[in-house]
């Protein structure tokens, strides 16, 4: 580790790092002007050792969901709104509050459609384009992937 950067922000990386934590995902990567940070989770004897029947449990759900986003990718690259960061998505602003949108919705070009928490701050995802709700393709309090579709605005 003698190479480490200088300037790195260890308090970014322990936040990420809690991110990880709190959403149960495996990885997380931000990227602002010319630095680049991943943290991943290192597996753990516990899932180095699971049985083989659980191993392929994933396997067979990532083909599923490649066959099944497959056909869909066509529509949603031109008409989904994608998530511009790792966070979680709220579809409300409060719990047991409406939601922004629902589908079937019209919305406007810089109407909150969303709301994706990272790093413990709220950012208010804004519909890029005036059009008709077709689908919401997030749950809400789901977590959500830098480039994810969330919803289709047609």
């Amino acid at each position: 580790m003698a190479d480490k950067k200088p300037g790195i922000d260890q308090t970014l990386i322990r936040d990420l790092a809690n991110i990880l934590n709190e959403t149960d995902l495996t990885e997380i990567e931000v990227e602002q002007e010319d630095l680049r940070i991943r943290v991943s989770r290192a597996g753990t004897p516990q899932y180095v050792s699971a049985p083989v029947p659980a191993m392929t449990a994933p396997i067979q759900t990532a083909a599923a969901a490649a066959q099944a986003a497959a056909p869909e990718s066509a529509r949603t690259s031109k008409n989904a709104v994608t998530a511009p960061m790792v966070g979680t998505a709220y579809l409300s602003s409060a719990p047991g509050s409406r939601p922004f949108v629902e589908a079937g919705a019209t919305v406007k070009e810089g109407q909150t459609i969303l709301i994706i928490e990272a790093m413990k701050t709220m950012n208010q995802i804004p519909a890029p384009r005036s059009g008709r709700v077709v689908e919401i393709l997030v749950e809400d309090g789901a977590p959500v992937e830098y480039g994810e579709a969330l919803i289709i605005i047609e």
